[in-house]
């Protein structure tokens, strides 16, 4: 996330700092970091998209907009066709 700590850990990566994925130990967790930054940045956040299930399924919470509808819908329909395309 913060490229100086990234390279000063890491000095001789090439993706330290730079990360442009996260990943958390449950889905509770990832849903509060995922808010928290989306609601202080006003940013157009995707997700949380679930992964290692047998069929697409992601998960929306109470205070979601319409768009964040959309886009999860628009998410888990192309998991569906990807699955699809690769069973």
């Amino acid at each position: 996330v913060d490229q100086g700590v990234g390279q000063q850990k890491l000095p001789d990566s090439d993706v330290a700092g730079r990360a442009t994925v996260f990943i958390f130990p449950d889905l509770n967790t990832g849903n509060n970091t995922y808010k928290a930054v989306q609601r202080s940045a006003d940013a157009i956040a995707m997700g949380p998209v679930l992964q290692g299930l047998r069929k697409p399924v992601n998960d929306l919470s109470r205070g979601c907009s319409v768009a964040d509808i959309v886009n999860t819908v628009a998410i888990t329909a192309i998991q569906a066709q990807a699955q699809r395309s690769n069973p």
